[in-house]
């Protein structure tokens, strides 16, 4: 029996992930400490205090109301969702469907397998060789787009994943004057990692939302909580796609937590910057090695052969992501900023005494 499946999604691939376990685990861009547990035995004390039998807030509006409060913005422009990567197809369903999805490649992988899932037209316009975005190149592609129809979502990663590299903010600025007719997306999953972001952008461009997450600084990835910073305009559209009471008792309670308590995370932001320049400038003493100027919590390697370099890693215990399969990326791996001794175990791994 042939199953009723649109052919986009049978001829979609997975998204390109193996889970592989070792003692140091370094490929995920998680944050490298876990939640404080001082804070989880206060999450723990309100939910065991709060009913479980009754349904959360229909568009999460008290966390809504919390994270617009720490992040500057209005709480009726904060959308929530059960992760940002909910977020990517819910815009294309927004804006996209039976448009086209316009990215950069390399990026993350959702950008384009949501397209291809929702059948939207998709463009991916190459970074440069030094990684920096082709602003030229991507407005060039918009005009391409005209006349065919609804025109869509641009996803532009700010810092950029996988490479860590970081848009300008005038660059960003021209983007958004080009674009009318267009929603454009900045994913700010690592802005906490850069030295500014994307807010002011938005607040002068209804068309432009940002993504935000708890994956990473906020040390919550388990939790599965992001969220939209849009114009109200667009966030009111946007929530009707969203499920009714789709954050759970649980990811409400840890994130309020979290934003009551934001601290921990600047400590966190602070520690992980001096690891990364600790990292990037010993592997400037590695013979055959070349790490990327990085803006994010990891840093992209390029090696004369990845799965050599992986492979080795692994055998010493430290578990590392391979890139060489996207765009440009040929002999890349990629390496999350961990823990002081974890990041010592890479260098050593690395043949670089640590």
């Amino acid at each position: 029996m042939t199953l009723p499946i649109r052919p986009s999604v049978l001829n979609s691939p997975d998204y390109p992930f193996s889970p592989v376990n070792a003692p140091v685990k370094l490929d995920q861009n998680e944050s490298f400490a876990d939640f404080p547990h001082e804070l989880k035995a206060i999450a723990l004390q309100r939910l065991q205090d709060l009913p479980w039998h009754r349904y959360t807030d229909l568009n999460a509006e008290a966390l809504s109301t919390a994270i617009a409060a720490h992040d500057g913005w209005t709480a009726s422009g904060t959308v929530v969702t059960t992760g940002s990567n909910v977020l990517i197809a819910l815009l294309i369903q927004l804006c996209a469907l039976g448009g086209r999805v316009v990215t950069v490649k390399p990026n993350f992988a959702l950008y384009a397998l949501d397209a291809k899932l929702l059948g939207a037209a998709l463009s991916e316009v190459p970074l440069r060789p030094d990684m920096s975005l082709d602003m030229d190149a991507v407005i060039d592609t918009l005009g391409a787009s005209a006349g065919e129809g609804p025109h869509g979502v641009i996803y532009i990663p700010r810092p950029h994943a996988p490479t860590g590299s970081l848009c300008a903010l005038d660059e960003l600025e021209r983007l958004a004057r080009a674009c009318p007719g267009w929603l454009l997306v900045v994913d700010e999953a690592y802005h906490q990692f850069a030295p500014d972001d994307a807010r002011e952008l938005a607040q002068r461009h209804d068309h432009v939302v940002l993504l935000r997450t708890f994956s990473k600084a906020w040390g919550l990835a388990g939790v599965r909580l992001g969220y939209a910073l849009a114009s109200d305009a667009v966030a009111r559209q946007l929530r009707k796609l969203v499920p009714p009471f789709g954050v759970s008792l649980l990811q409400t309670v840890c994130a309020q937590v979290a934003l009551e308590h934001p601290g921990y995370v600047q400590e966190r932001v602070a520690f992980t910057l001096l690891e990364r320049e600790r990292l990037a400038a010993a592997l400037r003493a590695h013979p055959t090695w070349k790490a990327l100027p990085s803006h994010a919590n990891f840093l992209l390697i390029r090696t004369p052969d990845a799965a050599a370099a992986h492979a080795d890693l692994l055998a010493q215990g430290v578990l590392v992501r391979r890139q060489d399969s996207l765009h440009g990326l040929q002999g890349c791996i990629r390496v999350t900023v961990g823990t002081a001794d974890e990041n010592s175990a890479f260098l050593r791994a690395a043949g670089l005494g640590a």
